[in-house]
């Protein structure tokens, strides 16, 4: 009979690496004695029978003794099943060899009895009370394979003690059959050990397989624990992460917001002076450059995080254009290169934000590659798409670089010089505009020929032109008018240069003002007899001692007993302040703030026109 296939290989927890004899034992005595009452039940079945077809031809002394021997041993085996039983596969399981060694004993006593039998009973009566005996014999025999051939040593111990003497006993009768007979049987002693082997093989992989499948689902359990953790950690780091750059955000925007407000108070001192304008226009367009780097910075972070989702809408091309010429131009000049726009007139559908960092990841890109000859920035219709593209006269990009590119980390290798002050860049900028078009589902195309340039394409749906979309005030055109003559506004504002900021840029518009670093000294000068009640309060969110602005805004209010105007600033962009505004009756403003933002909201706030 052939062999059953070893088991493959597989995987262990690392503290065991082999199913040994010993791991399967305690399973082996359960499914011993789980059958062995089935089995006692067929030996006393069998007893019964051989006895009563003996009896009228066999010795009475003689059978009478073998029932004897045959019942001490059956209810030895009943008692030591009751024990087993009343231990507990617990306590069985840490004694699996003690009680293996007795069922052994117990199945060694019976096989002896039936050998005995055989070797007693078999001369006695005629064919029919021979081939019983056989039969009764050969099926006990048969029937222990499912019940011993787990233990081979055992099983064949057993078979033996039942054939064994059975056949003796056969041959010494001497007749040519009876010789005949010794030897079949000698044959169905042979196969019955073969099937005993085999099936011990079986066994023996199924109970290996449980045992390895318990193992294992342990093992999982513990990997599946140590992912969670893992997982648990990664967004615990993630948060951190993101919390780390809208706190260094929040620190970055304030000197950017003092910036602003000192550049607005000295074109009010200006008079109309060309060059002192021009300058201020250059402060609030690097103020604005600044604020896009920052929020450039807390985007892909929030990418990282999953926490961008795009907001797009119908916007035209005519003021994204005009932010990257005048930021890019002055580079471009530099270098010799002329910058060009075209398409300025048409409207698309889109995240602004996403779409003003994707050109101008590219835009840079372009001129930071580009020697001789210029870029240009160019927006045209195809059908029912509008291609954002961006062409230049660069070092171009290889074809077996190109499928490369927007790998993070990825530097082109340039075929010709960048030029000494140049930078070279950390081969991010391609990766977040790849990014950041999957996140709107814009398709971005790349066509280069190495020494004549590249082209980038980005491809959006065209938008409509909306009426309440008007454009907002240049940088280069005179401020909106406002007189705050007669009015009385508090500033609770902890960073001395924002503050002064305010209060300079305030007093030019011809305001009295008041001002704080504290909730604790605003809440004096509240409650001091000379106090004049404001016509408006402007408070940062985060103020020291662990106090906010809104807190500055209650006791404002409580002091004077009316109604106060608020203005709510901070430069923290992860924090909603929707609930609050709607509680405390307030408005808010992210820093750094334009000062036309902060005029027309000054001016919405109290009133004016």
């Amino acid at each position: 009979m052939n062999a059953l296939p070893p088991l493959p290989p597989l995987p262990m927890p690392p503290e065991r690496k082999t199913v040994s004899r010993a791991d399967l034992l305690p399973d082996v005595v359960r499914t011993l004695y789980s059958q062995t009452g089935v089995s006692l039940s067929g030996n006393l079945l069998g007893a019964m029978v051989l006895t009563m077809i003996y009896w009228p031809v066999a010795p009475s002394r003689e059978l009478i003794a073998w029932c004897v021997l045959f019942g001490l041993v059956w209810v030895l085996r009943l008692v030591t099943l009751r024990r087993y039983a009343h231990a507990g596969w617990a306590a069985a399981s840490s004694q699996a060899a003690h009680w293996q060694r007795l069922w052994n004993a117990g199945a060694m006593a019976s096989g002896a009895c039936w050998g005995l039998a055989a070797w007693m009973f078999y001369e006695h009566g005629r064919a029919f009370h021979q081939t019983t005996l056989l039969l009764i014999i050969y099926s006990f025999c048969v029937g222990s394979i499912t019940l011993m051939a787990s233990q081979h040593r055992a099983f064949f111990a057993f078979i033996s003690l039942c054939f064994v003497p059975t056949i003796l006993r056969i041959a010494t009768l001497g007749s040519t059959d009876n010789l005949l007979l010794a030897g079949v049987l000698s044959l169905v002693f042979l196969m019955t050990t073969i099937l005993g082997r085999a099936y011990r093989r079986t066994f023996d992989r199924a109970i290996e397989l449980k045992v390895r499948t318990e193992m294992l689902a342990v093992q999982l359990q513990t990997e599946k624990a140590a992912a969670d953790e893992a997982k648990r950690a990664a967004e615990t780091a993630n948060r951190a992460k993101t919390q780390f750059f809208a706190a260094a955000s929040h620190d970055l925007r304030q000197p950017l917001h003092a910036m602003g407000l000192f550049a607005e108070a000295l074109r009010a001192k200006s008079r109309g002076d060309e060059e002192v304008t021009h300058l201020v226009n250059s402060i609030n367009s690097s103020v604005d450059a600044l604020e896009g780097l920052f929020g450039e910075l807390l985007d892909i972070t929030k990418i990282d995080t999953g926490g961008v989702e795009p907001q797009p809408r119908h916007f035209a091309l005519r003021e994204l254009f005009q932010r990257l010429k005048l930021q890019y131009e002055p580079t471009a000049f530099e270098k010799g290169l002329s910058l060009r726009f075209r398409g300025a007139h048409h409207v698309v559908y889109g995240d602004p934000v996403l779409v003003d960092r994707i050109v101008r990841n590219l835009l840079s890109n372009a001129i930071r590659y580009t020697v001789d000859g210029g870029v240009l920035v160019s927006a045209r219709r195809r059908g029912d798409e509008v291609l954002l593209q961006v062409w230049d006269t660069g070092v171009g990009i290889a074809p077996t670089e190109q499928p490369r590119v927007f790998d993070e980390f990825y530097q082109v290798q340039a075929n010709a010089p960048l030029g000494l002050h140049q930078p070279k860049g950390l081969g991010l900028g391609l990766s977040i505009v790849q990014r950041l078009a999957r996140l709107m589902g814009a398709p971005l195309h790349l066509a280069s020929v190495p020494g004549r340039g590249s082209v980038f394409t980005l491809t959006v749906p065209p938008g409509k032109v909306q009426r309440s979309q008007l454009s907002e005030p240049g940088t280069g055109k005179p401020a909106l008018g406002l007189t705050l003559e007669h009015r009385h506004i508090v500033i609770v504002e902890d960073e001395p240069a924002v503050r002064e900021g305010l209060v300079v840029l305030l007093k030019g518009w011809g305001a009295s003002v008041e001002s704080f670093d504290t909730v604790s000294a605003a809440e004096a000068w509240a409650g001091s007899p000379g106090a004049t009640t404001p016509d408006l309060a402007i408070v940062d969110y985060r103020l020291p001692e662990g106090r906010t602005g809104i807190e500055a805004l209650t006791s404002l209010r409580a002091a004077f007993g009316q109604p106060l105007p608020a203005i709510l600033v901070t430069g923290s962009t992860m924090t909603g302040h929707e609930e609050e505004s709607n509680r405390h009756d307030f408005h808010l403003l992210i820093k750094p703030v334009a000062p036309n933002k902060l005029r027309a909201m000054i001016a919405f706030k109290l009133g004016l026109r």
